[in-house]
């Protein structure tokens, strides 16, 4: 099965910069295919929301740099407002400069970061690999590691570190119903409401719902505020959505009955 990537834009934002272009990644599924390996219901015309920000954090040694080991940094992907996102993403893949003993690096499970040292600035390939009712294919994204402030103009200091991140949307059209019933109340994700017509599996009450809001680093996180509106938008889209399901069955009924038996004005 074949899966389309579609970037509507980009909103990222650093410390030294106020640029800020919203960005939504569709996830979508090109073909029924991938449904034989994995037989579960699906949710037509619905779409799930998962803010992420991914980026970097540098701090300079100072008096303890040497000429290979300048920085020390970290590179990540959290929720956009911190919640633990491994309800969806299975594992995330670092892929790090050659230069660097075992380059490819694997994190099985939340928080998905990794930390290393070095003196040079150079892009980071990540790979999402998502759980098995999610998506069948990875998500690849680019960060550039950034070690030293844009504003030369003053020393540098081991006390304020340069930050990186950008915000994205990942969009799952058509999700599965266990995928839908697992997140449907996960703070990380934003969902539409759905018809209750429709008999979806009860919420797992053991399903983790953890956070990361106490990650060493989440004093430096960038709080988008633009991202704070930008999630309001989802919701009310998804909430348009779900009365476009609504009207989509109503007009099914209709389609179904004979002409007579429909007037305009009618309360179909």
């Amino acid at each position: 099965m074949a899966e389309i990537v579609e970037i509507d834009g980009q909103l990222e934002r650093n410390t030294n910069e106020s640029t800020l272009i919203p960005q939504r990644i569709k996830i979508t599924r090109a073909s029924d295919d991938g449904d034989k390996k994995i037989l579960q219901k699906r949710l037509r015309d619905v779409e799930i929301c998962v803010p992420i920000v991914y980026g970097t954090i540098a701090f300079w040694l100072g008096r303890k740099a040497s000429e290979t080991q300048s920085h020390r940094w970290t590179v990540y992907v959290r929720g956009a407002t911190n919640e633990d996102i491994g309800v969806v993403i299975k594992r995330v893949v670092f892929q790090l400069h050659p230069s660097f003993e075992n380059p490819v690096r694997v994190v099985e499970s939340p928080p998905f970061e990794l930390s290393e040292c070095g003196w040079g600035e150079f892009e980071i390939a990540i790979s999402l690999f998502f759980h098995n009712d999610v998506c069948d294919k990875q998500l690849d994204l680019y960060h550039h590691l950034k070690l030293y402030a844009e504003d030369e103009s003053g020393p540098q200091s081991t006390k304020r570190p340069v930050v990186v991140e950008t915000y994205n949307e990942i969009v799952f059209p058509d999700p599965s119903e266990s995928f839908y019933a697992r997140i449907q109340k996960h703070p990380a994700v934003i969902v539409p409401r759905l018809p209750i017509m429709l008999n979806l599996p009860t919420e797992d009450p053991n399903e983790k719902k953890g956070d990361t809001k106490d990650n060493p680093l989440s004093q430096w996180f960038i709080n988008f505020s633009e991202a704070d509106e930008l999630l309001k938008l989802a919701a009310a889209r998804q909430q348009v959505q779900a009365h476009i399901i609504n009207l989509r069955r109503q007009l099914s009924v209709i389609d179904g009955l004979p002409l007579q038996s429909w007037k305009p004005g009618s309360n179909y």
